[in-house]
């Protein structure tokens, strides 16, 4: 029995294969580390300072996770009222597509003024972001159930009620986990965007701030190494949600 298969060694030969080429470019061309730096170089940077931006890292991290759930706790809610009532599906379908079109960077000063404290404004900035996925799948995954179940639910006498926690959830649950990955990387993307704006503002707090100190003077390879954590911080949350997905689709099959 194989404990690694081909695609478990591919996507590391491959990454290491990069790493290695990407070096020997930037040794033979001699371009300065304050332009591209190596990945020697960013690694380097990354251990003068890794406390720092580990410490970051956990800021962003939080911020991703809160509005992820908060994303996943608004959007199926108001997916199951759009599944209960057509005027609720009237009323709220609108303000969900206005919510997804709406760039947060154009709102996200407002949020933060309105709100003042910097988390919860970095929280719901980055909710804006990650809402719809999880919102527009489960509404999609509702809908697709199958028409001769809810014949027979109503024909027991189910009410709407149960009709939505014992039939259309459970079949919705392939679509909102599908939903819930795309959901992930939105909310680390949200949670840097608010970053940027607070960090901007003089608020120190994850890697989006530690990306623009490193900016303002001109340490690019620790730029790249706050750059490298948020990459990897994408990946684990990927890897996560799909692990998650996987085990939850078994159970229910």
């Amino acid at each position: 029995m194989k404990v690694f298969s081909a695609g478990t060694w591919a996507p590391f030969i491959s990454f290491l294969a990069s790493l290695a080429l990407w070096q020997a470019a930037v040794r033979l061309t001699h371009v300065p580390p304050y332009l591209v730096p190596g990945p020697i170089a960013i690694a380097q940077a990354f251990w003068a300072d890794a406390s720092g931006l580990l410490r970051a890292l956990v800021a962003t991290l939080s911020v991703t996770f809160a509005a992820l759930l908060a994303a996943v706790i608004l959007g199926v809610a108001l997916a199951c009222g759009m599944a209960a009532s057509r005027w609720a599906k009237a009323a709220i379908e609108p303000w969900a597509v206005i919510l997804q079109v709406t760039p947060v960077v154009a709102i996200a000063p407002l949020i933060i003024v309105w709100i003042g404290d910097p988390f919860t404004a970095m929280v719901v900035c980055a909710t804006v972001v990650a809402f719809f996925p999880v919102f527009s799948n489960t509404v999609s995954g509702l809908a697709a159930t199958p028409r001769e179940l809810l014949d027979l639910f109503r024909l027991n006498g189910a009410s709407p009620m149960q009709e939505i926690l014992l039939l259309r959830l459970p079949a919705a649950l392939p679509y909102f986990l599908a939903g819930l990955r795309v959901s992930g990387g939105l909310a680390l993307v949200g949670a840097v965007v608010a970053e940027f704006v607070t960090g901007a503002g003089g608020v120190a707090s994850g890697l989006a701030f530690r990306i623009l100190e490193a900016g303002y003077r001109l340490q690019v390879p620790r730029m790249f190494a706050a750059l490298a954590l948020l990459s990897a911080a994408g990946l684990a949350i990927n890897a996560i949600l799909s692990l998650l997905t996987r085990r939850l689709l078994a159970r229910s099959t």
